[in-house]
């Protein structure tokens, strides 16, 4: 299959359940932490596990690309820094790089275990 098929459909399902992250959680930022945190698990899991071609385009590249939100983590982190939230920028921003790499090895390292 055309593999901008495979990374269009993966990203249909993943911008559709990071929409409804965002309408299960109220707080803007903790949605983002959410999504960028699950997003990181899920990859971790994707990257780790040995697919062919097309699920790796479609799960990794396409739903998980679309889940993560770096771009909003990025937004959100200066909006909080402009209006003089710097402690709360700061450990937003520190907050979710060290969850994210936590996230994506537990995930590798459940692939592994479990292949």
């Amino acid at each position: 299959m055309n593999p901008v098929v495979l990374v269009g459909a993966g990203g249909v399902c993943g911008a559709i359940a990071r929409h409804l992250v965002g309408e299960r959680v109220p707080d803007r930022f903790a949605a983002t932490l959410v999504v960028n945190v699950c997003g990181s698990f899920a990859l971790g899991v994707v990257l780790a596990t040995p697919l062919d071609d097309a699920p790796l385009l479609t799960l990794g590249t396409g739903f998980c690309g679309a889940f993560t939100t770096f771009s909003t983590f990025a937004f959100e982190t200066v909006r909080l820094f402009e209006t003089g939230h710097r402690k709360r920028a700061l450990a937003n921003a520190a907050g979710t790089l060290v969850a994210a790499v936590l996230a994506v090895t537990a995930g590798a390292t459940l692939a592994g275990v479990l292949s």
